[in-house]
């Protein structure tokens, strides 16, 4: 069983453009297995296609990997720019697809201040698969392919029909905010869709998304969607993210993304400490 261990470093002021070089060489340097640009749209955040083709520049090694908000989007211009970034990149591209915060600006910067987002991936993530393989869809075809044969598309979410969308059309899971009993409950709905449909998930396509605080007295707190343990959700201190790490580890979920809860005061310090304290559960 691979485990890797990514770290975000998206989010409202967690990361300057000045700061970014920096952080791509030290991940790199201490062996991270990549590097992730959640997309919000007015949070401040990186725009994720472009950092991750500066990123795929700058590192030869790290992959590259983006909670990209995809309904709303060209969906040809979509496949186009995503294929060419995993081709640049050498075949290194990660992608989770999100529907998008539950915000009214938000939805309207998306361009989708009404209806239901998630229709989207039905309608499009099929057709973005048969673009990438080399077809014709509606008369067009790309010019670029990806490296990848295929292009993984993980997706998140956690209402029912959202994980019965990741059974029958997902490459993998990967949620946020979210318990550990929550999310073994989650596979069985996926796991069983996925088998009604005739479709097989590896069992290595699981993972979380961590927040953190290497500080443990640290006065900040991630809520959860249900009742069961909050460890699972926010670490406060390195022991307590490499036993949460772990614990995730043991259930399945082995695509461990974490994050810091604010920004480091200095990223080399952080990612230092960091590496010391859950890199050695990479396998």
């Amino acid at each position: 069983m691979k485990v890797r261990i990514g770290l975000a470093v998206g989010g409202q002021g967690m990361l300057r453009l000045d700061d970014y070089d920096d952080v791509l060489d030290r991940l790199e340097r201490l062996g991270f297995d990549s590097v992730w640009l959640p997309e919000t749209f007015l949070a401040g955040t990186f725009d994720p296609l472009v950092g991750l083709a500066y990123a795929a520049a700058r590192a030869k090694r790290l992959k590259i990997g983006t909670h990209l908000v995809a309904p709303g989007r060209n969906p040809v211009m979509l496949a186009k720019s995503l294929a060419q970034l995993d081709r640049l990149s050498k075949g290194r591209l990660l992608l989770v697809f999100v529907a998008g915060l539950a915000d009214a600006a938000e939805r309207a910067a998306q361009g989708m201040p009404d209806g239901d987002r998630t229709r989207w991936f039905d309608e499009q993530l099929p057709r973005l698969r048969q673009w990438w393989a080399g077809e014709a869809v509606d008369g067009l075809t790309l010019d670029s392919r990806p490296i990848q044969e295929p292009l993984e598309v993980w997706l998140g979410g956690q209402a029912t029909k959202a994980l019965e969308r990741v059974g029958r059309l997902g490459d993998g899971w990967i949620p946020g905010r979210i318990t550990r009993e929550e999310a073994i409950a989650a596979r069985v709905v996926i796991e069983r869709t996925a088998s009604e449909a005739g479709r097989v998930i590896s069992t290595e396509h699981y993972g979380i998304n961590l927040a953190y605080a290497l500080d443990a007295e640290a006065a900040v707190t991630l809520p959860t969607r249900g009742t069961g343990d909050p460890r699972d959700v926010v670490s406060f201190g390195p022991r307590a993210l490499r036993e949460n790490a772990q614990r995730w580890i043991e259930a399945g979920f082995t695509k461990i993304v974490v994050r810091p809860l604010t920004p480091p005061t200095d990223w080399a310090a952080e990612l230092d400490r960091l590496a010391d304290t859950v890199l050695d559960l990479q396998t």
